[in-house]
């Protein structure tokens, strides 16, 4: 559980941006305060560099004057000895044999000869240096050089130390004011980083808010893009189109609700009536026939219904199987007419078909979106009709198309024409066949399928309905 906690997948979106935050900002400062350390440090060095390199150069001139060196000397020394500008400077100067010949005082003591590194052997070198870090708590940066004497031995050695011991606490107290201007920062960058991220984030809240206001009563909240980020804003489109979608749903689940209701009272009303009637008073077998027939058909009624709803269902969830095949159109169009043939000729309807095309689908789901268009066709069109099927071949696609010549359907009521229980003529709500399902079964037939379905209508001179079946194979010969 601690883990769990511990674990950065478990931080608030604030949370991560005030770490991250942080993080970057004691990157920065640890850069700038090691580039600020460095740069003072090596600067302080390199002035008692030069420094002690400038006292090493004086020191070489005096001894190369032709008169007068040992005095020069000796002053040098002695005014150095109390005049240093960084710190206390001592200098000695020994023989080749290194026996010494001039010391500042006190420099035994402080800094025998044996601690001073090798002077170089070139007296144009550079004068070898090192820093010694005395018992006493003094630090030292000591120099060894050679130089040409004009009257005496040849050459001698030059030791010169300079005392930067206050140059070493200054840099120690610099070094500590950074750590402590580091924490400091780490700090308040934390705390400002936790306040700019919880600032940037009220948009999310405000999402929050919204989304807990909403119930199945309450669709109706709206986010407004416009005053949002821009980063947020296509959320906040997504999050409207949603609400739009789920009050869509909701809207058209309660009229399906209802619509169902209504459906099934009307035949189990029937039902309860015909069965009250029938126990009113004795019958006879003949009577008691007639009840048990009449009942059958509102139970296949009801049957058929079921089964359409169920349909429906399995579609709309994604758990129909759609087997496509490669299989002869025309051929089963012909078999879908054949059966509705005797419906036609009862009703006076001619029925013709044209076109051929070969189908790659599911042939079962086929015929009944076409015995469902042909199905509605018949309904709908009067004696002395005509009902045209055709198939044609449209680029990859093949349209099937089923045109009556019956009452057609008002522009208004096309748009809703494929919802289930939804029928046109109120008037015709009742049909002993139908229960306003034959639409919306061929609209998730074609669906399912990944094709398209079109509807044209015209009052009074009837209406086409076209299916489009994408995936057409070879045309049959």
């Amino acid at each position: 559980m601690i883990k769990d906690l511990l674990s950065p997948r478990a931080w608030s979106i604030a949370g991560r941006l005030t770490v991250l935050y942080t993080a970057l900002v004691f990157v920065m400062l640890v850069l700038a305060m090691l580039f600020l350390f460095w740069s003072l440090k090596t600067n302080l060095e390199k002035e008692d560099h030069d420094s002690l390199a400038d006292e090493i150069a004086v020191l070489r001139l005096i001894l190369a004057e032709p008169r007068g060196s040992r005095i020069s000397l000796a002053q040098e020394v002695k005014w150095e000895q109390t005049t240093g500008r960084s710190g206390q400077f001592y200098k000695r100067v020994l023989s080749p044999g290194g026996r010494v010949i001039m010391q500042t005082a006190d420099m035994r003591a402080l800094l025998p000869v044996s601690v001073f590194p090798q002077s170089p052997a070139d007296l144009h070198s550079p004068p070898a240096r090192r820093y010694l870090r005395a018992g006493h708590g003094k630090v030292y940066l000591l120099m060894a050089a050679r130089a040409l004497v004009r009257h005496g031995p040849r050459t001698v050695n030059l030791q010169a130390a300079l005392d930067v011991s206050r140059e070493e606490a200054f840099i120690a107290s610099y070094r500590d004011k950074l750590l402590l201007v580091l924490v400091c920062g780490i700090l308040l960058s934390a705390a400002a980083g936790y306040a700019v991220a919880r600032r940037g984030l009220r948009p999310l809240e405000r999402i929050t808010g919204t989304v807990e206001r909403i119930t199945a009563s309450e669709l109706h909240a709206r986010m407004e893009p416009a005053r949002w980020p821009r980063e947020l804003r296509a959320l906040a489109r997504a999050f409207n189109d949603m609400l739009d979608r789920l009050g869509d749903s909701f809207t058209r689940l309660a009229q399906f609700s209802a619509d169902l209701a209504h459906e099934l009272r009307t035949p189990v009303n029937n039902l309860m009536g015909e069965a009250e009637v029938a126990l009113n008073k004795a019958r006879t077998a003949d009577e008691y026939r007639q009840v048990l027939e009449s009942s059958l058909e509102e139970y296949a009624r009801l049957a058929r219904m079921i089964d359409s709803l169920l349909f429906l269902a399995r579609a709309d969830n994604a758990e129909m199987e759609v087997r496509r095949i490669p299989f002869d159109a025309r051929k089963e169009m012909d078999a879908v007419l054949e059966y509705h043939d005797a419906v036609a000729q009862e009703q006076g309807i001619e029925m013709v078909c044209h076109g051929h095309a070969a189908l790659d689908a599911d042939p079962v789901l086929f015929r009944r979106a076409v015995s469902n268009l042909l199905s509605n066709a018949l309904q709908y069109t009067p004696r002395g009709g005509r009902i045209e099927a055709a198939l044609s071949v449209r680029g990859g696609s093949v349209a099937v198309s089923v045109c009556d010549s019956g009452c057609g359907i008002e522009a208004r009521h096309l748009p809703h024409i494929f919802q289930r229980f939804y029928r046109a003529d109120p008037a015709r709500s009742h049909h002993p066949d139908g229960a306003g399902l034959g639409l919306a079964i061929v609209k998730s037939i074609v669906d399912l399928h990944g094709g398209e379905v079109r509807i044209e209508s015209a009052v009074g001179r009837g209406t086409t309905v076209v299916l489009e079946f994408p995936h057409a194979g070879p045309a049959p010969a």
